[in-house]
């Protein structure tokens, strides 16, 4: 920050005494870019991984909405939704009428008030049945959200790695440029001085043209990982971020039997499909309940008060109290075999469901195979690439000094330039790879 001031300071100084004859607009409208320009050099936010994750959890749109859906499904898993309840009616009436009659005419009031229940004491079993239904969805709804947290919180630590990975790709190229920059500074003064020729200029000049353009490249590269990362965060603002994590590799001696038995015991695919196997099986109960009978009551009391206000004789009042409650038994003998079919489609269902749990845990095996072998590999390979790097910055130094001398021509130092950025870029790519193997182990 005190460098960033000075740097300002010193700027405004310039500025004044420069802009003294091309008047205060020019001198206003540079200071203001210059003060732009350094607040947002300092306008990055510092963001650790675990930051990175915990803005996710908080504002990723997708959980979001399973959080909303869990939230439903928790309302939904009720003794009432599941029918175990009575319905509970009240109703209420007023009605006039006027009669006109040849004997005597008269007006009608009637009021009315009553309270009704209907209740369904036994419907097969398809109370609890249905209660254990909506737990077991509710429990599901819980688990695709805890699949959704835990896939999201594998993305953002492979976003977040991978614009580790293309800041240092992003540096490598920069410090390649840096070289090839000063190698053509080196031969346009050779040429100056008559040791070198206008083909070795241009030679050095497209090197580090095409240096530049890889560098530039790379410069899209990270803003667009950079990007990615944000929106994974439901950043809206764009938020300059400066990722205060290093992207490096650290090894871990799994055992591969070890992880079969946790992939078995916390898997969240693998505990959605033992649910999905509940929910069959509740299935096929509720095809037997169809074959109980049902039981159920109907109650209720009412009150009338009518009024009948004669011409001659004035107004009559009469109250008239009911109350009822009736039991019904019902049973279906036949049904067109409906039935039958049902309780045979859910028992399929169910054995269908046996095959798909067999199917996800042959699956989740061989993924788990296939990703400690790749483990692994990419272990050794991470091994070969720090070597390969180590010889090739040697052999980097080693033909500067060289190139220096005279000692190699420049198309022999472009060669070893180019072993040097593709060993460096190899390396940082078995860093990541790496890492991505082990976040998925």
């Amino acid at each position: 920050m005190v460098t960033v001031r000075n740097n300002i300071k010193t700027h405004y100084i310039n500025l004044l005494s420069f802009g003294e004859g091309w008047g205060g607009a020019l001198k206003t409208t540079l200071l203001l870019a210059l003060l732009l320009a350094a607040f947002e050099a300092n306008s990055q936010q510092p963001l650790s991984l675990d930051e990175a994750i915990a803005k996710a959890l908080e504002n990723n749109y997708d959980i979001t909405l399973l959080k909303q859906n869990q939230e439903i499904a928790a309302l939904r898993n009720s003794w009432g939704a599941a029918g175990r309840y009575p319905y509970i009616g009240v109703s209420l009436g007023a009605d006039y009428a006027m009669n006109d009659n040849q004997n005597d005419d008269f007006i009608q009031n009637r009021y009315s008030g009553g309270v009704n229940l209907n209740w369904t004491l036994f419907d097969g079993f398809s109370v609890k049945i249905n209660k254990q239904r909506f737990a077991e969805l509710e429990e599901l709804s819980k688990q695709n959200t805890a699949i959704m947290i835990e896939g999201t919180i594998q993305s953002v630590i492979l976003a977040y790695y991978s614009v580790l990975l293309e800041i240092d790709r992003l540096n490598v190229y920069k410090e390649v440029m840096a070289l090839s920059e000063d190698r053509y500074s080196q031969v346009e003064q050779r040429k100056e001085f008559g040791s070198a020729v206008t083909f070795d200029v241009l030679q050095a000049k497209n090197a580090y043209l095409s240096d530049k353009t890889g560098y530039l490249s790379q410069e899209v590269a990270y803003k667009n990982a950079l990007r990615d990362l944000a929106f994974l965060m439901a950043d809206k603002e764009n938020a300059r971020y400066e990722l205060t994590g290093e992207l490096e590799a650290i090894p871990v001696d799994y055992s591969l039997a070890d992880l079969h038995n946790q992939m078995m015991a916390n898997n969240k695919s693998l505990k959605n499909q033992y649910i999905n196997q509940n929910l069959l099986e509740n299935a096929v109960l509720a095809a037997k309940s169809s074959y109980y009978p049902s039981l159920s009551l109907s109650a209720g009391a009412t009150r009338t008060r009518t009024g009948n206000d004669f011409e001659t004789s004035g107004i009559s009042w009469a109250n008239v109290n009911n109350m009822y409650g009736n039991f019904t038994l019902s049973y279906n003998l036949f049904s067109g075999g409906n039935r039958k079919r049902a309780l045979q489609i859910a028992m399929l269902d169910e054995e269908s469901g046996k095959v798909e749990l067999d199917q996800i845990q042959h699956e989740l095996q061989n993924k788990m195979d296939n990703l400690f072998e790749f483990y692994v590999v990419r272990k050794e390979l991470l091994s070969v690439a720090n070597e390969n790097l180590e010889a090739a910055t040697l052999n980097l130094q080693i033909a500067t000094e060289k190139f220096e001398t005279g000692a190699i021509n420049s198309f022999n130092f472009r060669d070893v330039q180019l072993i040097y950025l593709n060993a460096s870029l190899q390396r940082l790519q078995a860093i990541y790879n790496f890492i991505d193997t082990h976040t998925a182990l």
